[in-house]
């Protein structure tokens, strides 16, 4: 298996209009997770990709388990909850540049993932083990699931790659938000942090000095994000600014980290070196940012060449 990701995706309700929720009357049912997302985006250029988790037994669960299987993405280790529900959230596009998420995802049944459920085998034939500092988040015992991962990745070969994926909401207070969020991050052999994360990990610096701070925990290989300006890359002496792609609009900014994330990871299983795998992450963002929804912008191999050497028309007939 090329990627193995553990996490909490949850059925998505993406209003059909702009402007404040209280004043949405129609939403459109989609589906939503980082790790999910980089599961799909991997499997769309090609690779072999499988999501762990766990979802209700509802019908959210089914229709979610549907969609992700049908773009390809290995489920077989994910697991039915019939006590628990698949987490719900809303996206709320207030205006231009104005996008909110609201979470129901509090003892979701994904939340209830623990040491036990988690086997060996769905990780061990893993050539990267991607993860994000949400799941760590949910419950003690997602914690302690996703340390026993760690641990089973290391033992097998795998390599680790984090997302810190800040989301404060989930955790009880800053300072644990902290503490794990390092403590992840040091274990991990890449790391591909935005400007915020670094920012509320190690106070106000300039992206060099971000990076050499990751490189204090112990850290190969940080990529860091930089938004429209591109990514950073530091790796074995190796920094470098890669340039990001330019965007006329975004529609939609949820799932663009998600998004680099797979394209980072696609770069590095062809071979490409790391500021080539880097551009295309950049690329694969910009992408995602064009498109409503989380999942939906990701693209196939030949959309992502055609975007990424300019050859896209505007209308192919």
């Amino acid at each position: 298996m090329d990627v193995v990701t553990i996490g909490e995706t949850m059925a998505l309700f993406t209003p059909n209009e702009e402007g404040m929720l209280r004043h949405t009357h129609s939403f459109s049912l989609k589906f939503g997770g980082a790790e999910s997302n980089v599961a799909i985006g991997l499997s769309r250029l090609g690779h072999r990709s499988r999501w762990l988790s766990r979802v209700g037994e509802d019908e959210f669960g089914d229709a979610m388990l549907s969609f992700i299987r049908g773009e390809g993405v290995d489920v077989s280790y994910v697991t039915r909850d019939q006590e628990a529900p698949t987490g719900v959230f809303f996206k709320e596009f207030r205006r231009l540049k104005d996008t909110r998420v609201y979470y129901y995802r509090k003892d979701s049944a994904a939340s209830r993932m623990d040491a036990d459920w988690l086997s060996e085998e769905s990780i061990s034939d893993a050539e990267y083990l991607h993860l994000t500092g949400i799941t760590p988040g949910l419950s003690p015992s997602c914690r302690e699931m996703f340390e026993k991962a760690i641990r089973i990745a290391k033992g097998n070969g795998a390599k680790i790659v984090f997302d810190p994926n800040l989301r404060l909401k989930i955790w009880r207070d800053e300072a644990e938000a902290r503490q794990f969020l390092k403590k992840y991050a040091s274990e991990s052999d890449i790391v591909l942090p935005g400007i915020s994360e670094a920012e509320f990990l190690f106070g106000t610096c300039s992206p060099e000095e971000y990076v050499e701070r990751f490189h204090d925990l112990g850290i190969e290989t940080v990529i860091m994000k930089l938004g429209k300006e591109g990514s950073l890359i530091s790796s074995s002496g190796l920094v470098k600014k890669i340039p990001g792609f330019t965007v006329e609009r975004v529609i939609d900014p949820v799932g663009a980290g998600d998004a680099f994330a797979a394209g980072v990871l696609s770069g590095l299983l062809d071979g490409k070196t790391l500021e080539e795998a880097a551009l295309q992450g950049n690329a694969m963002g910009a992408m995602v940012t064009m498109v409503n929804g989380d999942a939906e912008g990701l693209p196939n191999r030949s959309d992502l060449e055609s975007f990424m050497d300019g050859s896209q028309e505007d209308v192919t007939r």
